[in-house]
């Protein structure tokens, strides 16, 4: 409708597994299809919350999210434990990161300055961007880390 404010969230849901042996009480969660996406917890209403965020934390940037196996299958194979399905907002989860910045002082040519300047170029976005595809070029992943100040 005209003038109305769409929001558009990227949802996923992976089954979880929640395992209570030999953890002294604490619950560990995983995700068999998102490796790293692991949490932990004293409690299992709280296991399912930071299962949201371990599963937002490690997916809001990526291009291409894996496969979601179905629950049955998961159930089947990890057995006694709990499985369930665990939903996160991947746009949500990605405002929650920030990006700690440091100063870098570098010494460019005085014409490329000077132009540069004249159309309004950001010199740290330029610098950020050209360093970021020089990373993974070589093959060096430039994910930020997780819950870093700005």
């Amino acid at each position: 409708m005209k003038g109305e404010n769409i929001m558009t969230h990227r949802i996923v849901a992976y089954p979880a597994v929640f395992d209570q042996t030999d953890n002294e009480g604490w619950v560990t969660v995983t995700f068999p299809d998102v490796p790293g996406a692991i949490t932990q917890a004293k409690t299992l209403p709280e296991a399912m919350l930071n299962a949201e965020q371990a599963l937002g934390l490690m997916l809001y940037d990526e291009k291409k999210l894996p496969a979601a196996s179905s629950l049955a299958t998961v159930e089947a194979a990890h057995q006694p434990h709990y499985v369930a399905l665990v939903a996160s907002d991947l746009d949500q989860a990605a405002q929650t990161v920030h990006v700690p910045y440091v100063r870098k002082n570098t010494r460019i040519p005085a014409y490329l300055a000077e132009a540069a300047e004249q159309a309004g170029i950001n010199f740290s976005a330029t610098l950020t961007r050209g360093l970021e595809e020089d990373l993974q070029a070589r093959g060096i992943p430039t994910k930020p880390p997780i819950n870093a100040e700005r």
